[in-house]
């Protein structure tokens, strides 16, 4: 019973097997089409497709052809720079790329040291900063403004900015600049005769092109309200343009002129009011006073009346005789 069912598994698998290698067949075979219609190459995918553990994030695993970038995004990340920072960064050096223009390259270690030498070399007495102004511990190297002004002090960064003028002022030293074009009578030059065999310089050249682009139809198209026009109708351009600067000149004087005058007058108009009100107020105030005395005289007058007719009146005649007889 066992033998004959032993065969009978064996050839299930075999079966199994055979299905599949069938398969893997067929999807090697529509693998290789579609990569000969692509235009690749198995060797290609092959290596695009390693990938590289990140050595500032194990978790990060990038491939090989991006690793690069991947490591300087990430070790920004890592020194805490965020997004948006990282998008305002540029790097510097496509600047100096196939020029003579000196520059340095500052790491932490050159930092570091340069801070340390700088606070070594204070002296005791007459310096803007002490010891004490300088780190002690120096961070990374900032790569933005914002920064280099919370991580370095003051003195750090006066430090590093003298650091930088030494160094480009000694490359600049180190070079051995070409002056022989300042020194070249170029009228003579260009004076001389075209016979002569010697090879022209490269200022020649250049004032040859000028010329040439100068002679051309096309240049002078450019500048034809220039070429085009006669003496006359330049020096009438000129007087019109003076003309409109004179006008708008006159136009801005009589304006200020006519602000100052409305100035005064409504200055003017303010004293007049306050005078006519001080007058008003003498006004009435001497109405006032005038009638107080007029009352005043009129009361005078009528004591006086009153004490005429009192003295002529035959009772007080009487009363006065009386006390004379007595």
């Amino acid at each position: 019973m066992c033998e004959t069912s032993l065969p009978s598994a064996l050839q299930e698998r075999m079966q199994c097997l055979q299905e599949l290698g069938d398969f893997t067949e067929s999807c090697q075979a529509e693998l290789k089409d579609l990569f000969e219609a692509l235009g690749w190459s198995p060797e290609s995918d092959a290596h695009a497709a390693q990938m590289n553990v990140c050595p500032f994030d194990p978790n990060h695993t990038v491939q090989r052809d991006r690793m690069e970038k991947h490591k300087a995004a990430c070790r920004l990340s890592q020194l805490g720079y965020s997004k948006e920072e990282q998008a305002e960064m540029c790097d510097p050096s496509v600047c100096y790329e196939n020029t003579t223009i000196p520059s340095t390259i500052i790491d932490k270690e050159t930092m570091q040291q340069v801070i340390f030498q700088a606070r070594a070399n204070v002296p005791p007495m007459g310096s803007a900063h002490a010891q004490s102004d300088y780190s002690t511990d120096a961070p990374d190297v900032p790569h933005n403004h914002k920064r280099a002004l919370c991580d370095l002090t003051a003195a750090d960064r006066l430090a590093l900015y003298d650091h930088v003028i030494q160094e480009a002022t000694q490359q600049s030293a180190r070079r051995q600049p070409n002056n022989e074009d300042l020194y070249v009578d170029l009228v003579a030059k260009l004076k001389r005769g075209d016979d002569q065999s010697e090879p022209k310089s490269h200022l020649e050249v250049l004032a040859e092109m000028r010329d040439y682009r100068r002679r051309r139809q096309s240049y002078r198209a450019k500048n034809v309200h220039i070429t085009k026009k006669s003496y006359t109708e330049v020096i009438r351009d000129v007087i019109d343009v003076h003309s409109g600067e004179l006008a708008r000149v006159w136009q801005e004087e009589k304006e200020s002129k006519a602000s100052q005058q409305s100035s005064r007058r409504r200055a003017s108009e303010t004293d007049r009011s306050a005078s006519v009100e001080s007058r008003d107020s003498r006004i009435s105030s001497r109405d006032e006073h005038g009638g107080k005395r007029h009352r005043k005289r009129s009361r005078e007058r009528e004591n006086k009346s009153k004490s005429k007719r009192d003295s002529h009146s035959p009772k007080r005649h009487h009363k006065k005789k009386k006390k004379h007889k007595s």
